[in-house]
């Protein structure tokens, strides 16, 4: 059997290891268009930013080491530029020489990966301008860096490349700003969950602009205007990172069926619509796991999964992929923003009926030193309690919560589920209650009818005519220090002496800092006959948010 994969980057690489593994006898030419096999996407930013200072540390493989592991024949500098399913061959031509020549195959893998967007704009093509995709981009920009001494740059698009360069753009002693056309950086968050994590990057120097599209990039010998739709302001260096789009041409051209996007289409087990043709990785189309639904979601995960399995697949193992659920992490600077399944936007787009929780817990035992909360916003099923998606920034121990989410989603698990999990504790890594477990708690409160709840969207609109009551169970110096307009102010600890206060005919919106002390005295409430309702997250997340709504109008 002789199989040929154009793109040696992740879902490529994978799947020609996972080929050699199964079948010692199959020939194996892995084409690769660029300079690098298998090197690390995920890693390019900290090179620039100097966190990673080896240019070795890169590439995970390179040819001469996949030949000496897997006898795989790989071809650097080769560009696959037509296919011909008739008779089964591809064009290739060599960057090195020009030469163009045929390769025949028995089954082909299509690994072409994605391309990052550039937008047809005026002086883009300055040779300030840089994209980041692959290793020669990061080499061009430290080089530049380092030779011309920059002092400021603007990364147009917030996402997480967008955010993790401007990140190590101030690393590399840059002043960093980003746009972004958006309401909110980093798409896979919502808005008010986004809201902690611009509030955040502000406090570490990096410049937002939000919800304000680039129309031109101006050169002059000095510096670059980046002129926007609203306003101007001038860098050295400027980082393209509006996004990326599947690298498809060559599939379109051959027939091969893609969706309007340029995502090339795939069955399960990665077969396209010619069957001795897989594609795996960035420049497929995905089916969204938990709305059915068929998406794009770039990610590396992903890829070297789908290559494993059409790898499988060609060698006769009964292979599937079930779908891609978005899970993700960034760092910035100390803090984790990790992201699984679907938020609420998607929930919304896909008529679910659902809803959220926000939670506010501590990543280890606080009576163990350094522990730091995080908060969580869980997206569920309001009918079954199923687990939909989440959303979790915090610091040590944020990753960890988001992996067991995205298992309790991949395997279809409930609230109820959750409140089971039995996870691990010590207190320098958990509580005896995890922060899971509390996503649990909470959610079945609800489900079960003991506990209502409002949203820091709700609060603007409730009634200002004395029909219900707002109630503050924080310490005295908590509230003094700010609190939602109109909120009667009771500690926890005295609401019960302090019932004759309330009006049990009138509802009661309460909160807390973050919730926990504020579902307490609905508990208390609610058995003194009194209708009452929780403020999700407590007050530190809608100051957060509500701060957030106010700067960005400033």
């Amino acid at each position: 059997m002789k199989v040929v994969i154009v793109g040696g980057v992740a879902g490529g690489a994978s799947a020609a290891a996972r080929l050699r593994r199964l079948d010692e006898q199959a020939q194996i030419i892995l084409l690769e268009r660029g300079e690098y096999i298998s090197y690390a996407n995920c890693g390019l930013p900290y090179y620039v930013g100097g966190v990673i200072t080896e240019e070795s540390k890169l590439t995970l493989q390179t040819p001469e080491s996949f030949y000496r592991r897997f006898r795989i024949d790989v071809r650097t500098n080769s560009e696959a530029v037509k296919i011909n399913p008739e008779t089964k061959t591809v064009s290739i031509r060599s960057r090195s020489t020009g030469e163009l020549y045929q390769e025949t195959y028995d089954k082909l893998i299509l690994s072409p990966g994605a391309e990052p967007v550039k937008p047809p704009l005026p002086g883009i093509d300055d040779p300030r301008v840089f994209t980041l995709r692959t290793v020669p981009d990061t080499l061009q920009i430290r080089a530049y860096i380092e030779r011309e001494k920059p002092k400021s740059a603007v990364v147009i698009g917030g996402g997480y490349i967008g955010m993790e360069m401007a990140e190590n753009l101030i690393h590399a002693g840059l002043k960093a700003t980003v746009v972004e056309m958006a309401e909110h950086i980093i798409t896979p968050l919502d808005t008010d969950m986004a809201s902690l994590v611009q509030r955040y990057a502000r406090e570490k120097g990096i410049g937002l602009i939000l919800k304000n599209g680039v129309k031109a990039l101006v050169p002059s010998e000095s510096h670059i205007e980046v002129q926007l739709n609203q306003g101007s302001l001038t860098a050295d260096l400027v980082l393209m990172s509006v996004g990326v789009r599947p690298e498809s041409a060559i599939a379109q051209n051959a027939g091969i069926a893609c969706n309007p996007k340029g995502a090339i289409l795939v069955d399960t087990h990665m077969r396209t619509s010619d069957p001795d043709i897989y594609a795996v990785g960035d420049a497929v189309a995905i089916t969204n796991f938990v709305t059915g639904e068929q998406g794009y979601i770039p990610l590396a995960g992903p890829a070297n999964k789908q290559g494993r399995i059409a790898a499988d697949h060609i060698c006769g193992r009964d292979a599937s992929f079930h779908g891609t659920q978005g899970t993700a992490v960034l760092k910035l600077f100390d803090m984790t923003v990790a992201t699984t399944g679907i938020n609420e936007l998607q929930a919304q787009q896909a008529n679910l009926d659902y809803d959220t929780v926000i939670t506010y817990s501590p990543s280890h035992a606080t009576y163990y030193p350094g522990a730091r909360h995080m908060t969580i916003k869980t997206v569920f099923e309001k009918q079954t309690g199923k687990i939909l998606g989440a959303q979790v920034i915090g610091y040590e121990g944020a990753d960890k919560r988001c992996d067991v989410l995205a298992t309790a989603i991949r395997a279809e698990m409930t609230a109820y589920d959750l409140t089971e999990l039995e996870l691990a504790y010590a207190p320098p890594f958990s509580s005896a209650k995890d922060p899971v477990n509390m996503i649990g708690f909470v959610i079945e409160n609800i489900l079960t009818g003991l506990l209502r709840q409002h949203h820091w969207h709700d609060v603007a609109k409730l009634p200002k005519d004395g029909s219900v009551t707002l109630l503050d169970v924080r310490m005295d110096q908590e509230y003094a220090n700010g609190a939602i307009a109109g909120s009667i102010h009771i500690p926890l600890d005295q609401l019960r002496e302090r019932l004759n206060e309330l009006d049990a005919s009138k509802p009661v919106y309460v909160n807390c800092k973050s919730g926990q002390r504020s579902y307490i005295a609905c508990r208390i409430l609610a058995q003194h006959g009194f209708t009452c309702s929780n403020l999700s997250g407590g007050y530190e997340f809608y100051h957060a948010v509500i701060s957030e709504q106010q700067n960005e109008t400033k």
